[in-house]
């Protein structure tokens, strides 16, 4: 069994802010994979549902930010689990914008809700770090991430949640490349293939045919060609 836990604030007041993107994937995920409607449990909500082959618990803890660890922790011991069986999905200051990146422990770089976690259980667990961006200085951290994403946002943002609902499957199966690849698939999609006969004209250029009937180029050398046929033999032979 996986448990997959979206860090965040509960309550409408802070569900469109940047810090709570963990919920937001975990919403995510359990509406496209068809998770049990959510319950109270473990000082938090709960779903559970299947990814693939795994069982898979979905943790949002209600105990706020710096007390997650708490919520955390009580559903491990419930459910029998190691830090290995959990994947925490939390916002990183120091990605920009619609960035992912997967890794297993390491410190919490002063994130409220890493910290509490490590202090519960340990540092051992897998993590899924999505990009906000910094606001460019320390002091400005605490009102940013608990501000809501701009409406500028809303593109990279959906195609992030969408990617990681995508590669879901292969997070819970331990395939963290495959993963990764489900999120680029969608944040940052492959251009269509040039064609076959060669690589693309430049945008808003194009070839013009040659004219039978046009004088050389300037300075190329040429002499000038005398045509010595009549106006109505010029015109026949264009439409031959």
């Amino acid at each position: 069994m996986r448990l997959f836990v979206g860090l965040g604030n509960p309550g409408a007041k802070y569900a469109g802010n940047r810090h709570n993107i963990g919920f937001m994937a975990l919403d995510r995920i359990a509406a496209d994979h068809g998770f049990a409607p959510w319950r109270t449990k473990f000082q938090g909500a709960i779903s559970e549902g299947r990814l693939g082959t795994m069982r898979v618990a979905l943790l949002k803890p209600g105990t706020f930010m710096n007390l997650s660890g708490q919520s955390v922790g009580e559903a491990m011991r419930f459910y029998r689990l190691e830090p290995a069986d959990v994947t925490v999905f939390h916002d990183e200051l120091d990605l920009a914008p619609g960035k992912c990146r997967v890794k297993t422990g390491g410190g919490h770089a002063g994130h409220n809700g890493l910290r509490s976690l490590h202090q519960h259980i340990g540092d051992g667990y897998g993590r899924v770090r999505l990009g906000i961006g910094h606001p460019g200085h320390k002091d400005r951290v605490a009102p940013y991430v608990l501000s809501d994403f701009a409406k500028a946002d809303a593109g990279w943002l959906d195609d992030l949640l969408r990617g990681i609902s995508d590669g879901a499957e292969a997070l819970a199966a331990g395939d963290a490349a495959r993963f990764m690849n489900a999120v680029a698939l969608r944040v940052a999609p492959p251009r269509p293939a040039a064609a076959a006969t060669g690589a693309p004209r430049p945008a808003g250029k194009t070839e013009a045919a040659p004219d039978p009937d046009a004088d050389p180029a300037p300075n190329s050398g040429a002499a000038p060609k005398v045509d010595t046929r009549s106006a109505l033999q010029r015109l026949a032979d264009r439409f031959r």
